[in-house]
């Protein structure tokens, strides 16, 4: 079945794209939720007329995005673990323990959207990867130091 997107979906596509998807998916999920419409020739006639009020929404969810994710480069998240006299923490920070921390700076992120190379396991400064948009990724300053 065909669709036109009206959202951006991270594994479909992006708004105003015509992708083929299964019929169930379409029927039970996308048309329900809003995020595609059926794509039929009455359909495909009146996307040309919103082809740009997509763009302009696309443009507009970009720019946002950007702004969320200087937003996000602008944290440096402090987290206190217990750890051993080598620096070696007693269990793992993770992406759980980071959106919660996110989620303490007014910040609502799901943890699937931040990325770590590994659990950090170390005391000292680290990195990880938010994709706030298909397009835009942020960087995290994370700073993981010993509970006293």
């Amino acid at each position: 079945m065909k669709v036109i997107l009206k959202e951006n979906l991270e594994n479909l596509g992006h708004i105003g794209d015509v992708v083929k998807v299964a019929p169930g998916y379409a029927r039970n999920y996308l048309l329900p939720k809003g995020y595609a419409i059926e794509a039929t020739e009455k359909n495909a006639k009146a996307l040309d007329h919103a082809k740009r009020q997509l763009e302009y929404k696309r443009n507009k969810v970009l720019e946002q995005a950007k702004a969320f994710a200087a937003r996000i480069e602008s944290l440096t998240l402090s987290i206190v673990h217990q750890a051993g006299e080598e620096g070696k923490l007693f269990g793992a920070v993770t992406n759980m323990e980071l959106a919660e921390q996110l989620k303490a700076q007014g910040i609502d992120m799901d943890r699937k959207k931040i990325v770590l190379a590994e659990p950090i396991k170390q005391v000292g400064e680290y990195t990880a990867s938010v994709k706030v948009h298909p397009d835009v990724a942020a960087t995290l300053k994370v700073v993981v130091s010993k509970a006293e």
